[in-house]
């Protein structure tokens, strides 16, 4: 996974994520995922999903695109440095104009550098709840309040 771009809007940051073709795309393509990303950021479990199913952001993560699980890591990251916690996201993917393995993710901001620092958070969270070896040296506490730090008054 590699955050390749990201466009700010007045409202919405739009971050362009790349999968090559030999990584997982789903958090269901390497056991653990979900668990370790719940670890990690553990607000993610009262996360709303709208999913056509009525399934919780909780049960959709154990099989659902590694994009999604970033568009939700990054706006619980922006929740934890002070955003409120009704900003949204989107995840969408047109592979045909885009290209396989490129996913568009779309969320709201109330800061654009936390926005920013929260995208670069979630991406090495999500990493690092594929990768496993690396979770154990995020420390999501401190990068957040770093974040913190930089909310403008």
């Amino acid at each position: 996974m590699r955050l390749r771009s990201v466009s700010v809007g007045s409202e919405m940051a739009e971050s362009v994520v790349e999968f090559a073709a030999t990584e997982p795309w789903r958090t269901s393509d390497v056991p653990g995922t979900a668990d370790r990303l719940m670890r990690l950021l553990p607000g993610l479990r009262g996360h709303r999903c709208d999913n056509g199913e009525g399934r919780t952001f909780a049960e959709e993560l154990s099989d659902t695109e590694l994009a999604h699980a970033f568009e939700h890591a990054a706006l619980e990251v922006m929740a934890l440095a002070g955003s409120p916690d009704t900003l949204r996201g989107e995840t969408r993917w047109d592979f045909h104009a885009d290209g396989r393995g490129v996913f568009r993710v779309r969320v709201a901001y109330d800061d654009d550098l936390v926005c920013l620092g929260a995208l670069v958070l979630a991406e090495r969270a999500v990493r690092a709840a594929v990768g496993g070896d690396e979770a154990h040296n995020l420390d999501v506490p401190q990068e957040v309040a770093a974040l913190r730090a930089l909310r403008r008054k």
